[in-house]
């Protein structure tokens, strides 16, 4: 079965049996009205990701007061987790690097991706206000940021596509200007290695470095930030540790609080409209009463499994996401009980994920490196193993009713092992024990045993590999044409030809990892317009209610357009929901 080029698309659920209730919580508000009050601001926002602290930093500097609430002990979301790509067209970082962007192209080009899945008008907002959103945060916070030079668009062959890329992320940021607050950062997804300072955009080269000499120069590059910084007497942080300090600088120079451990419960209405949260401080209930709106940015709902079971595709589970674990739909929910609408909730960031003990590793590189290929259970081919990670997993649900190939497993030979790093292992080095012992990963030096390990056929793997390395040869793919989109190359060994992405498996032994559909997060939510007002399922407005990132309906809709189209998005429309509460959009 073969994938298109083109974004998969799909119908937009509404929330349904919840049941529509009325915007007035009746005697729910008169019982939240009896709760102590812990204060009261023109805006409150929920949640202190990326979303909720470019929106609370627009608020302030728009003069209007305002507090942050975060339900974990840590400030960042899932955003200081992250790599901390920003996919922003015609941004101002972009045009001073020379892309060649413009507005009509971002705009055919966005067109071309999302499709009808998203309204016309939310696609301009987020175009037309995201260069001012980035423009605005660099003026406001220490933040700067940096083009990721080469990270291709997603599907660069659509109208308005870059090859080149319009991702752009943090530029490194001293940790010691945080002071105290340096410890309450949520901390990364996977560390930086000791000594270093790695950007992004470095991983690629990073993954390389055994065999390649750019590889060892970004190494060496990566080694010598990393020193310079220690001489400095810095705390250096790049990607989502970046961002994150970074908004929370402007925020505490805007005079903006926020406030820790402190979940949402309930949204509070008045008159009509939003005007608070109901939420736990200190372990005892409380209201943050609102005077002009409140904006949820409280994160999707990856780690709510009766949510997943409700509304997404199974197999489905927490365990394989890597969103930040206080991401359990509150501010979703919050929302629903008031007749929001819902939308996208089938859907989510995806990514083919290993899952090895302790917490499930996202693969970017290790699937588009030359030497690899995945299989389903039947050991045969059923995707292009480098094309956009949504894309693969969207494939894998897709053939799965009728092919099982969830898990997957990703086949390597010894050759790529010697070669490639791996996750954080290095070429040559064993893999940690755990791995095997947990079923996460498998070797044997015949591709028999190996199948036998994985329980799939072995003739069929055999037949697989001989194909593809037939193919792989002449650097051609015509069973799913990895390698024809400038995509497809990013993550993978320029030395290797005709085709970077294509190598044969032929030393032994073999490996096997297993693959899940893994995610950064889920991008359903709360249905907004193109103002990041919450609407009803008839269209009308639920006043005084905002929501961005990934408590909103993504204006991506069910495809990607680039590295950082869930931050880009999320920082923009907290940016333009801010200036709407304010009058200013």
């Amino acid at each position: 079965m073969t994938t298109s080029a083109h974004p998969s698309r799909r119908h937009v659920l509404a929330a349904g049996a919840a049941g529509t209730v009325t915007a007035s919580l009746g005697s729910g508000a008169a019982h939240a009205a009896d709760l102590p009050l812990l204060g009261t601001y023109d805006v409150v926002v929920v949640g202190s990701g990326a979303a909720g602290m470019t929106a609370a930093l627009t608020a302030a500097r728009q003069g209007l007061s305002c507090v942050v609430l975060e339900k974990a002990p840590a400030f960042g979301g899932s955003a200081a987790r992250s790599g901390a790509g920003i996919w922003i067209p015609n941004n101002s970082v972009l045009l001073a690097a020379g892309v060649p962007d413009t507005p009509a192209k971002a705009a055919a080009y966005l067109a071309a991706v999302v499709g009808p899945d998203v309204p016309e008008d939310r696609q301009r907002a987020f175009l037309a206000h995201g260069p001012a959103m980035l423009s605005f945060v660099m003026a406001s916070s220490p933040l700067r940021f940096r083009w990721m030079e080469g990270y291709s668009d997603y599907y660069p062959e659509l109208p308005g596509g870059l090859p080149n890329g319009r991702s752009v992320e943090p530029d490194q940021l001293d940790g010691n200007l945080l002071g105290a607050e340096l410890a309450h950062l949520n901390p990364p997804y996977m560390d930086v290695p000791a000594g270093m300072v790695v950007f992004s955009a470095d991983y690629k080269w990073l993954a390389l470095a055994a065999v390649n000499v750019k590889g060892a120069a970004v190494a060496a590059e990566c080694l010598a930030r990393g020193t310079a910084a220690a001489l400095r007497g810095e705390k250096p942080l790049t990607m989502g540790q970046s961002l994150a300090a970074g908004l929370r600088l402007g925020l505490r120079s805007a005079g903006v609080p926020v406030w820790l451990g402190t979940p949402l419960t309930d949204l509070y209405v008045e008159g009509g409209a939003v005007s608070g949260a109901v939420v736990t401080r200190n372990g005892a209930p409380g209201l943050v009463r609102a005077r002009r709106g409140v904006i949820v940015g409280s994160g999707g709902f990856e780690h709510n499994a009766a949510m997943r079971a409700r509304y997404q595709r199974q197999p489905i589970g927490t365990d394989w996401t890597v969103g930040a674990k206080e991401n359990t739909g509150d501010g979703i929910r919050a929302g629903q009980r008031l007749g929001a609408a819902l939308g996208l909730m089938d859907d989510a960031w995806w990514g083919p994920a290993i899952p090895v003990p302790g917490e499930p590793y996202f693969c970017l590189a290790e699937r588009t490196l030359p030497g690899g290929l995945l299989i389903d259970a039947g050991g045969t081919r059923f995707v292009n193993e480098a094309a956009p990670y949504s894309d693969v997993v969207h494939t894998m649900y897709d053939v799965n009713d009728t092919d099982p190939a969830i898990p997957s497993w990703l086949i390597v030979d010894q050759h790529y092992r010697n070669r490639y790093l791996f996750k954080d292992v290095l070429p040559t080095l064993p893999l940690p024990a755990d791995w095997y012992d947990s079923g996460a990963a498998h070797k044997a030096w015949t591709l028999d045993v190996l199948a036998r390990s994985i329980g799939v056929p072995g003739a069929a793997l055999r037949t697989t590999i001989d194909r593809f390395n037939s193919q792989a040869l002449r650097g051609k793919d015509p069973d799913f044409h990895r390698g024809d989109s400038a995509y497809d190359h990013y993550y993978t060994d320029p030395s290797v030809l005709p085709n970077s992405c294509l190598a044969p498996l032929w030393l032994p032994p073999y490996h096997a990892f297993r693959i899940v559909p893994g995610d950064l997060g889920t991008k359903g939510g709360l249905l907004t317009d193109a103002r990041a007002r919450v609407l009803r399922e008839d269209g009308s407005v639920i006043r005084g209610l905002y929501a961005a990132g990934n408590a909103s309906a993504a204006v991506m809709g069910h495809s990607y357009a680039g590295a950082g189209s869930t931050i880009g998005p999320a920082m923009t429309f907290g940016y333009i929901a801010a200036k709407d509460i304010a009058g200013s959009l």
